[in-house]
């Protein structure tokens, strides 16, 4: 599958972790803020950023993040990205990169007609500096 980068979004902790632990699974849920970076837009993850992440009975993990992005568009102009990203894996056999599908919604007049059409994949890696989840389009869809 061909893919195209269209995000670096650098992930920093931001404040005590949630958790609880109880017969049918665990629940986590992660404060973060961020920065991010790319040709299409570059700014910061607000500090309201939260990973949920449940753990069922059968240890698969199932994580939805959700946070908003607060920056400038390829145009130069202000702009907002919300960012709902889901994943899932198995909790025994962690691997990394792990994968995710990202949903996005903006008010960038140039970038609307991009993020809100087309199909997106995320994978997120563990680097020197941190956590990093890279977006990247799918198919054979135009050019942003």
């Amino acid at each position: 599958m061909a893919k195209k980068a269209i995000f670096d979004i650098h992930i920093e902790a931001n404040g005590p972790m949630v958790h609880l632990k109880g017969e049918a699974g665990e629940v986590l849920m992660v404060p973060f803020k961020g920065s991010v970076k790319s040709e299409l837009f570059n700014g910061i993850v607000e500090p309201c950023g939260v990973d949920t992440q449940i753990v069922n009975a059968a240890n698969v993990r199932h994580m939805s993040a959700r946070y908003m992005l607060t920056g400038t568009d390829r145009d130069g102009k202000e702009a907002h990205i919300y960012v709902e990203n889901n994943g899932w894996f198995d909790d025994l056999t962690k691997t990394m990169p792990f994968h995710t599908v990202p949903t996005f919604y903006t008010d960038s007049a140039a970038l609307a007609p991009y993020l809100h059409r087309n199909q997106f994949v995320g994978e997120g890696v563990d680097e020197a500096d941190g956590l990093h989840i890279y977006f990247y389009e799918i198919g054979g869809q135009a050019d942003a």
